[in-house]
Formats: C-alpha cells, structure tokens, sequence
C-alpha cells in the first residue's frame, strides 16, 4: 500500500486537520467529525446535513457552503457516521425553520440518520425531513443496501436543495425539490481498478490487467458484469442505455449530465467520455443543456467514472445555476 498517509487509524482525523486549516470560513469539530459553515446557523433557513463514509471526497465535507449544505458529518472510511454526530450537526443547524437530511442509500447511513432524526425531534424539538437517493440502476440490492444504491444524483440533490433553501424555501417545499431530483436522476458507474481501504492494506477486490467492472458501487460493491475492457464508445453506450432506458428520458428532454471522476480517473479520460456521453444523447434526441465534469463523488484512488443524468425543467435549472461557494463546488460568487 503506497498512499500519503502518517497512520491508517488517523487519516479521517488528519484530514480534518487538514480541511480546516486549508478553509478557516468553515467550522471543523476535528473530535465529533462535524464539519459546518462558520455561520451556522442561519436564522430563519431550512439547514442542511448530508454525511456518509470517508474516502469519497469532496463529498460531503467538500459541499459545505453557501448555496450547498451548512454541515456535514464523515465517518471513518466507507463507515457510516454515527447518530451522534448527526444529532449534534441536527441541533447545529437548526434557525427555527427545521433541518433537511440528505442521505445516501445504504443501511448504516439510513438506519443512523433516522435515529438521528428521532433525537433531534424528541430532545431538542427540530423538525427534521428526510430525502434518500437511491438513483444507480446498476443492481437493485447489494452488499450495503435494500433496494439501491445512492450515488451521483446526491451531489446535485445537494447543490439544488442547497440553492432552494438560501432562498428561503421553506422544509416541505425544499424536501419536495430533493425528492424531484432524486425520482428525475439516474446514475450508473464503472470501475478499472479497485481501491484500498488505509485500514485494510489491500485493494478491495482485483481486477486483471484487461479487465473493468460494469456497475461497480463507490465501496468496491460488485456490478453487473465483469468483462474485457473497451473502448470509451462502449463502455458509455451500455451505460447511458442502462440509465436512459430506465426513467426513460425520451426525445426532446434538457438534462444535466454528470460525468464523475472515482478518485483515480484523470479528467482528459472523462472529457473522452462525456463526449461519447453527448453524441449518444444527441442520438436519442436528448440535450445536454447543463454539465458537471470532475471527480465529486469518489472511492479513494479507484480509476473509473460514473454517468449520472438528471432531467431538467425552469425551476431546476435555475436552482442548478444559483451561486455556490465551497470547497468542492464554487460559481456565481
């Protein structure tokens, strides 16, 4: 194992160390692992939390900010953060107007946020809701979930509600808009290589020299296929087919397309792939009127990329458009 680490146990610790020195405009509790905007919280706006494992970088902590979440909460790599921590976000954040959970689907992550929730409600009085992704057509259960997995479509369900409660949408209204992202958004990935977990010492699974991995999870969680690797042409026509067959999207729709880095994916590779991406829409008569390129949603060093499309109307576009400043994602500002 070759990675630019001091000790396997310390790495979350460290890189919150790290991420607080680097952006003093946020507030890192470097002990409860909860990373929130210095002006948290905002009296009279709709607070936003997501969290999940480390080692997918720069989601969530990465998406602090205005116009994105006021907090977040890292567990341990590929672990899902604790109820504490999420409870303690909750309360954080809270300026009277309630708090939004933002969370991906994968049995630890839903089985703490909920009672996360159920605390907030019961000992400090917030009103919490709840949105869960679940947009990767890959499979429909896997190693970490019922039903399946949330991947891409969380960073835009992030930046969309994020952009809806700076403006003062109140918690019904901004928790409906997620549940329109997340129900309008699909996703599938694709991987070249594993990636190693720091306290594990090895890659996750192996894959030969020739080989890729169709439908790969962002914690190494097996795919549809393992097959002979190919060209960028045909690797995103079985997954664009996958995802557009599947809400369906159909000629003459606006999407957004979102073409995501896993951690050791070079962005020349994705630009060769987001082009495959936009001449196969354009053969379905689909236009790609907003993109996102570069690795937002990663599994450490893993090479390989995911495809996420999401369907575009006025309202969403104009929230998708709406300033955002943090560390992972800034326009507008």
């Amino acid at each position: 194992m070759k990675k630019l680490i001091n000790d396997p146990s310390a790495v979350v610790h460290d890189a919150l160390a790290g991420l607080a020195a680097a952006h003093p405009g946020l507030r890192v509790d470097i002990e409860r692992k909860i990373i929130a905007r210095a002006t948290a919280p905002v009296s009279g706006k709709v607070g936003l939390i997501s969290g999940g494992g480390s080692g997918h970088e720069p989601l969530h902590g990465g998406f602090v900010g205005l116009g994105m979440l006021d907090a977040a909460c890292p567990g341990e790599v590929f672990t899902s953060p604790t109820p504490d921590q999420m409870y303690e976000a909750t309360k954080l954040v809270d300026g009277g107007a309630g708090v939004l959970h933002i969370v991906k689907n994968y049995t630890g992550d839903v089985m703490n946020f909920e009672m996360a929730a159920e605390m907030a409600a019961e000992d400090a009085g917030v009103k919490v809701e709840s949105i869960v992704t679940n947009d990767d057509v890959a499979v429909e259960d896997s190693l970490y979930t019922a039903g399946r997995r949330g991947v891409g479509v969380t960073v835009l369900v992030e930046k969309i509600c994020g952009a809806a409660a700076e403006a003062g949408q109140d918690l019904a209204t901004v928790a409906a808009i997620g549940r329109k992202v997340n129900g309008w958004g699909r996703s599938m990935g694709m991987a070249l290589t594993s990636c190693t977990v720091p306290a594990a010492g090895k890659p996750t699974f192996e894959l030969a020299d020739d080989e890729m991995e169709i439908g790969i999870g962002i914690h190494g969680e097996p795919g549809r296929q393992r097959m002979k690797v190919k060209p960028a042409h045909d690797i995103v026509e079985m997954m664009a087919t996958a995802i557009v067959d599947d809400l369906p999207y159909k000629s003459g729709d606006n999407v957004l397309a979102f073409v995501n880095g896993m951690g050791g994916t070079p962005l020349i590779e994705l630009y060769v792939v987001f082009n495959e991406l936009n001449k196969f829409l354009k053969g379905r008569g689909i236009t790609i009127s907003r993109n996102l390129i570069g690795s937002y949603i990663t599994s450490l060093e893993m090479a390989g990329c995911s495809i996420t499309l999401l369907k575009l109307n006025d309202e969403l576009t104009k929230l998708w458009d709406a300033p955002v400043k943090t560390p992972g994602l800034r326009w507008g500002v």
